[in-house]
């Protein structure tokens, strides 16, 4: 598989996911659908699905062009709010994208209906993908707009974290900065934090991106991933304004 990133709005991430054996292609959240044309064209593949993680206008908002411009477009989704829609689907449901595998997974807490999107190609020995809108980001986790910290916490732990450790985390938006910074805070003996941190700086003042980690990467620096640790808990202690204790945290950083 391929994955092409491309950079959208003042700080998300649409993906164009190739199946590089057949040529069909998806777009990830499409709230650009201009520079997904562009993408298509200069790949020379044929796009014949949306995944859409979340309802949200940054993720869904393209939707209905994109339908336009590419008529026939299945809309893969979890919600019923989610513009165009054409697949209402739910926790495992799986089809194929060309030779791809995709696997949905529910992971309401951000929105009702989030889901992610894991990818995976039989008998390869290449990594697989998850896109994970806004559940999942390098360092953090998303906001708690309609779900619990108990949702939260299956969504990352109970659900993410059990994927291979090799796979490719490909998130929503380009916090990675802000989101080590806090987890500096939480954790700051830390060292793969700040050498991460430091990287994430580079990359950045470079205009690069910094996706996609990896779930692996995502337990040694990401305390959202990391909760289950006792030297974490410990630290979040001296947290006043955080609620994070080991099976039913509260906070949120992006």
């Amino acid at each position: 598989m391929r994955v092409e990133l491309l950079p959208a709005l003042s700080d998300n991430y649409m993906y164009l996911l190739i199946d590089v054996d057949t040529r069909e292609a998806a777009v990830v959240d499409p709230v650009e659908p201009i520079k997904v044309v562009e993408a298509v064209r200069k790949h020379g593949v044929k796009l014949t699905t949306i995944l859409t993680t979340h309802h949200h206008w940054d993720h869904a908002s393209g939707n209905e062009k994109m339908v336009k411009l590419f008529p026939g477009l299945k809309v893969y989704g979890g919600d019923d709010r989610v513009d165009a829609i054409t697949k209402k689907v739910s926790h495992s449901h799986s089809f194929k994208l060309g030779s791809l595998g995709v696997k949905c997974l529910f992971t309401p807490c951000h929105t009702t209906g989030h889901i992610c999107y894991y990818v995976t190609k039989e008998n390869s020995s290449e990594p697989s993908a998850v896109f994970t809108g806004d559940t999942l980001f390098v360092a953090g986790c998303g906001k708690f707009f309609e779900g619990t910290a108990e949702q939260m916490y299956k969504a990352l732990i109970g659900i993410l974290g059990s994927l291979p450790p090799e796979t490719r985390v490909y998130c929503g938006h380009e916090y990675t900065v802000s989101n080590l910074k806090f987890a500096r805070h939480v954790e700051p003996d830390n060292e793969v934090i700040q050498k991460k941190l430091e990287w994430a700086k580079e990359k950045c003042s470079n205009g690069e991106a910094t996706v996609p980690s990896t779930l692996a990467e995502e337990f040694t620096f990401n305390p959202f991933m990391r909760v289950k640790c006792v030297q974490l808990d410990r630290s979040l202690v001296i947290l006043e304004d955080c609620v994070f204790p080991r099976a039913n945290y509260t906070l949120s950083a992006a």
